[in-house]
């Protein structure tokens, strides 16, 4: 039997028709597969273990419940739960600033993470930032202003000076 490589264009269009027939297991491999990358990106971008683990699980939720969204026609499993997990820990951090606006004097302090937390997390940051080394010029830098400095795509193509168009197929790419 064939040996297919996770994250290659035949392995995310199968993943996608068994997740589309029902089949829990292409979600089992799918999450052991591309579940370090959102909780680490969204451990990134948040700064908060406890709103990853949320996210990574939102992102999971979604997947089963409407596997047609993904279109393997238009880009891979890993940007495109790296596109969903990013808007959605973007969103998280902008509630939570208005929360803690809201909140400011009454908020208690937050406890340090348990060192095998973060262990987990570094080993996930490093292999996302390897990832993200790998990637040509151009998308590195859009995909570092928006995933990591947690620009929009309108504010990337600013700071690049691109059209945002531009933008958001360096991102898509990415």
């Amino acid at each position: 039997m064939e040996q297919r490589q996770p994250s290659h264009p035949r392995w995310d269009k199968e993943v996608c028709e068994r997740l589309v027939a029902g089949d829990e297991a292409a979600l089992g491999e799918l999450y052991d597969e591309l579940s370090p990358l959102v909780y680490g990106l969204a451990a990134r971008v948040t700064r908060d273990w406890a709103a990853a683990e949320d996210i990574t699980q939102e992102v999971f939720v979604r997947v089963w419940e409407d596997p047609q969204a993904f279109d393997p026609a238009r880009g891979t499993w890993r940007g495109w739960l790296g596109t969903m997990t990013h808007r959605r820990a973007v969103d998280w951090v902008r509630r939570s600033a208005v929360r803690h606006r809201r909140t400011a004097d009454a908020a208690p302090p937050v406890a340090a993470p348990d060192p095998e937390e973060t262990a987990v997390a570094g080993s996930v940051a490093k292999s996302v930032q390897a990832a993200v080394d790998d990637l040509p010029a151009a998308q590195r830098e859009a995909i570092r202003l928006a995933y990591f400095d947690g620009q929009t795509y309108r504010q990337v193509a600013e700071t690049l000076g691109i059209p945002e168009g531009t933008a958001k197929s360096r991102l898509w790419l990415g």
